[in-house]
């Protein structure tokens, strides 16, 4: 399946009002425009590949660290909250749960840091995940 010029695959089902692509947030923090990017992947996700310029928090700790990620944001006034995962699933379960704690623009980074991987930065290495066990992705 080949990727479009934002990043993503051909086909995917691209939600605007809760994603944003990752060629367009590479952009942003490339920019220095006022992002703030949290993976919420697990930590040896997290170990194996991740992006520059990223707070990790793992889903399961988002509320137990939401005051945490509250400060983050109120340190950075005005700036945009995004959610990394692999996919995109755990990311737009993160971007839900930051707008019901008042990230009231929070939003996923549509295909994951896979498609970041594909898309907007292939220094990234790709990876395959079962459980906790993380491995390299096929070519």
């Amino acid at each position: 399946m080949s990727n479009d010029r934002a990043g993503l695959a051909s086909d995917y089902n691209f939600k605007p009002d809760w994603e944003v692509t990752p060629v367009d947030t590479k952009r942003l923090l490339d920019s220095g425009a006022n992002v703030l990017v949290i993976d919420v992947r697990l930590d040896p996700e997290w170990d194996f590949a991740h992006v520059k310029n990223t707070v990790h928090v793992p889903l399961d700790e988002l509320e137990t660290r939401a005051d945490e990620i509250q400060e983050l944001a109120a340190n950075k006034p005005g700036c945009q909250v995004l959610a990394l995962c692999h996919h995109g699933v755990r990311s737009m379960k993160a971007a839900a749960y930051f707008r019901s704690i008042g990230l009231t623009n929070a939003k996923s980074i549509a295909g994951g840091i896979e498609a970041w991987s594909k898309g907007a930065d292939p220094s990234v290495p790709r990876y395959e995940r079962q459980g906790t066990s993380v491995w390299p992705a096929k070519k």
